[in-house]
């Protein structure tokens, strides 16, 4: 009989994206160049590109830190791109795979996790991490493994 959570893949690796000591989380300190402006870490990339307002995406890119960034991109009063639900994946996915590109070593760590199921462990997230239950859409971790299928098809 199954229980009330999933089974847990003994193989899974599970991460932490608001971790900035995470090389593969979003908030790690790897700066790089997309869309004609350079990016403090992936986070404020990700953060930016919900708004279509120019000036705003400066903003959130100019933040001190990521968890600035995200506060500034969860902004209540700011008006988010229409087209976001369908674009959110497809912008943390690229601001991933060209982080991995400009620091080869991020690209290895990502490489040297094999074919794991790599996991966002976070209680609260059920669209980027597993959430509590573990019942999760786990987008992270699925950007992740994605961007590990196309390093692996470049080599």
């Amino acid at each position: 009989m199954a229980g009330l959570f999933p089974e847990i893949n003994e193989d899974a690796l599970f991460l932490s994206r608001s971790d900035t000591e995470e090389l593969l989380g979003s908030f790690s300190a790897h700066a790089f160049y997309l869309d004609e402006q350079d990016w403090p870490t992936v986070e404020h990339y990700f953060q930016a590109f919900k708004f279509e307002n120019t000036e705003y995406r400066d903003k959130v890119r100019s933040a001190e830190t990521p968890e600035k960034a995200r506060k500034l991109g969860s902004a209540r009063f700011r008006k988010i791109r229409k087209d976001w639900k369908q674009t959110q994946v497809t912008v943390m996915t690229r601001g991933i795979y060209i982080k991995c590109k400009t620091h080869p070593k991020v690209a290895e760590a990502l490489l040297a996790t094999g074919d794991r199921k790599l996991i966002e462990s976070s209680n609260y997230d059920y669209f980027w991490g597993c959430g509590r239950d573990r019942r999760g859409e786990n987008n992270y971790g699925k950007a992740l493994m994605n961007v590990r299928k196309k390093l692996l098809s470049e080599a």
